[in-house]
C-alpha cells in the first residue's frame, strides 16, 4: 500500500494554482469591458445555489449593487473572496 502525505505547503501550493486558474475565468469578462457579473454567472463561476449566493450578500461577504431588480457584483470583489481575504 502506498501511502503519500500532504504538507501545508502542498495545500498552500494547490491553492495559489487554484486562485490563478480561477483569475483566468473571471478576468476575460473584465478584458472585454466587464466589470460587474449577474448573479447566474457568479453562481455558475462559484459553483454555488442560489441561497448561498444569498447568504454571501446578508453576512456581507460579498458586496452587490441592485439596478432595476437585478443584481451585479463587481468581479473584482469576487477575485477578492477567492483569494480568501474574507469580507470584501
Amino acid at each position: 500500500m502506498n501511502v503519500e502525505f500532504i504538507t501545508r505547503e502542498d495545500l498552500l501550493q494547490f491553492k495559489t494554482e487554484l486562485v490563478q486558474e480561477l483569475k483566468q475565468v473571471i478576468n476575460p469578462p473584465t478584458a472585454q469591458g466587464r466589470q460587474w457579473l449577474k448573479s447566474a454567472e457568479v453562481r455558475k463561476l462559484l459553483n454555488i445555489s442560489p441561497g448561498t449566493l444569498q447568504n454571501l450578500r446578508i453576512n456581507g461577504t460579498l458586496r452587490y449593487s441592485k439596478v432595476g431588480g437585478i443584481m451585479y457584483y463587481n468581479t473584482k470583489d469576487i477575485t477578492k473572496l477567492l483569494e480568501g481575504h474574507g469580507k470584501v
